[in-house]
């Protein structure tokens, strides 16, 4: 049988949303900052090389990335359920959070 205690689960449920909302609200604004500096980088590159300057091997490029996602789909699987069950409320929490952190942002 289940030994759930309510208290604990409702503290670990609340201190997931607090962490999540801080995360979600400083992962959206580093994902903005992120994409200013690789738009301006990738406009860089793309005048550097219409001027003759710099030559990129653009489909060297994004052959990296498509390596990287496909070692990521090959990774190990964790069983779904078994998963879910010991991270739910922790997880729930978070994930609230962490989206009304994002949204804010």
């Amino acid at each position: 049988m289940i030994d759930l205690d309510p208290t604990t689960l409702g503290l670990e449920f609340g201190g997931g949303a607090v962490v999540g909302g801080l995360i979600g609200f400083a992962a959206k604004k580093i994902a903005k900052l992120l994409a200013i500096i690789v738009g301006v980088q990738l406009m860089a590159f793309r005048y550097l090389e219409s001027q003759g300057i710099v030559i990129v091997d653009w489909n060297r490029l994004s052959a990296g990335i498509v390596k990287t996602q496909a070692r990521a789909e090959g990774a190990a699987e964790i069983h779904w359920l078994q998963s879910m069950i010991s991270t739910l409320s922790i997880g729930v929490g978070f994930t609230s959070g962490f989206l009304i952190g994002f949204h804010r942002g």
